[in-house]
Formats: C-alpha cells, sequence, structure tokens
C-alpha cells in the first residue's frame, strides 16, 4: 500500500481543477460546442470510391462550393475522410470515400450535390462512386435529439445521486456529483477547445465516462465508511488519506487497462471514431483524477460543514 498524502495536497489538486473547469466554461461561452448533424439537423451525402481510388479532400471542398455557388446557397458543410470494407466480386476490400455534411434542409441542394459526384469527374480526379447515400435530419428531429440527449444525462446523474444518498449519506452523493459534473465539463472544455464535433457517439461515451468515473468513486468512499466505522477515533482526514491509498493500486489498474484499447482505438480507428475516443479517453483521465484529488476533498469539506452547522 502507498502511503501518499493526498489530502495534503488537496489545495494543489483544488487549484487545477479550478483552472481547467474555469478554462473550459470560458471556453464554452466563448467557443461554444460544434454539435454536428445529429443536433442541428441537415443533410449527410457519403461516397465510397473503387479500391485504389484516392480521395483528394481539397477538390472535393472545391466542388462542393462550385455546387453551393451554383445553387446560391450558403449552407455550412465539411467533409470527413472515410474507409469501409466491402464485399467485392474479387473477395473483401477496403474502399476510401468521403462523407459531405451541410447544415441545410434544401433537398434540392443534395441531389444536386448528389448528381455532381455520381459520374466521373476530371475536376477531381474521381471515377464514379461505388456507392452512394444520403441521409437526412430534420430539425423537428434533431430537437428532440437534443432533447432526449439532455434528459439522459440528466436521469444518469439524478439516479446515481439517490443511489448513493440511500447506499451512503446524502452528502456523500452530493460529492460524487460534483466530481461527475468537473468531469463532463472538462471533457466538454477539450471538444471545445480543438473543435470537436458533439455528436450522438459522443454523449454515448460521457454517460460511458459518468458511469465509470462513479465506480472509481464508490470504491474509494466504500472504503472510507468502512474505516470510519473501524476507526472511529482516527480524524477523517487521515481515514480518507489511508483510504484513497488502500484503493490506489485498483484505481490506476483499472484505469491503465481501460485506456490502453482505447488509445489504441483512438490511433487506428482515424476519423471514423475520433470524437467518440477522445470523450472516452479524456473522460477516464479526468475521471481516475477527480476518483483520487476532488471527490474525496469535497466529502471532507461538506463533512465540516455539516458538523459545523450541528453544532450551532
Amino acid at each position: 500500500m502507498t502511503n501518499f498524502d493526498f489530502m495534503g495536497k488537496a489545495k494543489l489538486f483544488g487549484l487545477i481543477s479550478f483552472v481547467l473547469f474555469a478554462g473550459s466554461i470560458v471556453s464554452l461561452v466563448v467557443l461554444g460546442l460544434q454539435p454536428g448533424i445529429d443536433f442541428t439537423g441537415g443533410i449527410q451525402l457519403t461516397l465510397l470510391y473503387p479500391p485504389g481510388t484516392k480521395v483528394d479532400l481539397e477538390s472535393v471542398r472545391a466542388q462542393v462550393n462550385q455546387v453551393l455557388a451554383e445553387a446560391g446557397a450558403n449552407a455550412p458543410f465539411y467533409l470527413q475522410h472515410i474507409s469501409a470494407e466491402r464485399e467485392l466480386a474479387q473477395g473483401r476490400a477496403t474502399l476510401d470515400g468521403v462523407v459531405i455534411t451541410l447544415r441545410t434542409s434544401d433537398e434540392t441542394l443534395a441531389e444536386r450535390l448528389r448528381q455532381r459526384f455520381v459520374q466521373p469527374s476530371a475536376e477531381t480526379g474521381l471515377p464514379a462512386p461505388f456507392e452512394t447515400s444520403v441521409t437526412f435530419i430534420g430539425a423537428q428531429i434533431s430537437r428532440e435529439i437534443v432533447t432526449r440527449a439532455w434528459q439522459a444525462i440528466l436521469v444518469a446523474l439524478a439516479g446515481m445521486l439517490i443511489y448513493i444518498a440511500i447506499r451512503f449519506r446524502l452528502r456523500y452523493g452530493i460529492a460524487a456529483i460534483l466530481a461527475l459534473v468537473h468531469d463532463v465539463v472538462i471533457t466538454l472544455g477539450v471538444f471545445s477547445v480543438f473543435r470537436l464535433e458533439i455528436n450522438l457517439p459522443v454523449i454515448a461515451a460521457l454517460l460511458t465516462v459518468v458511469g465509470y468515473s462513479i465506480n472509481d468513486t464508490i470504491v474509494v468512499f466504500d472504503r472510507i465508511r468502512e474505516n470510519v466505522r473501524i476507526q472511529k477515533k482516527t480524524p477523517l482526514w487521515d481515514i480518507i488519506n489511508r483510504s484513497i491509498n488502500q484503493t490506489l493500486t485498483r484505481t490506476l489498474n483499472t484505469s491503465g487497462t481501460t485506456m490502453v484499447p482505447v488509445i489504441v482505438l483512438l490511433v487506428l480507428s482515424g476519423v471514423a471514431l475520433r470524437e467518440f475516443m477522445v470523450a472516452m479517453l479524456c473522460g477516464v483521465v479526468v475521471g481516475t483524477y477527480s476518483s483520487i484529488g476532488i471527490a474525496s476533498p469535497i466529502l471532507w469539506g461538506l463533512t465540516r460543514l455539516s458538523e459545523r452547522l450541528r453544532s450551532r
């Protein structure tokens, strides 16, 4: 068992968290988030090309701009390079492709864009695509998705607060939820600073991170509760320190084994799972840190506050 004075470093942890949290809030207010088509509504055109075709995104961008200019449209758009496996006559092959996402509900514009790319193009040097697909997400659907995403997060937080309050005490639940808010805000701050897209997989990753982080925190809190029961005359400060040290190996081992596959997938999966994996990686790192250096000091502070209120 390690014997590090975590509580002695509580002010340092608090300062680090304050800087990260405040910076994230400022970024979220000033820069905001970059919502994906799931939340804004729009059109997504996916083009997959025959084996051996290399997609030049700049040439594709020029063609999209030309179509928009011809239509007199000013729809924001972005491109994403993709690779996908398909079963061909000569066997399974990996196809290069591009996803064109436009924040517009103009279906005529989407059809004009599709027509531009379904034929071989001298401007882009691309042959006719092997496969095309168009996805439409209306404003009503996107609003419903946003509402349900927020509902999912709030219900998850409320459920965890109730569970921890019943299993432990209310102050344990409050400390855990504050640590979770810390984790989610900092993770969203990373997305805001680096202009990464927020989509449904990212929301799924955030919910996964919430569950992961609360699990780490509960392990520490459970040890604190057991030690409080056994060592009734020991100051809570020392009990929290001992409890964190007793669970440290387990916490770091769990985090390490979780981060290895996440990092591998982040490196190897390309852009297809980039946002999801970034959310997972940030969440695991920040969640591990908060379960060690943030949740327990908050619990100590709430306990002291409760004792002062009772003594009045």
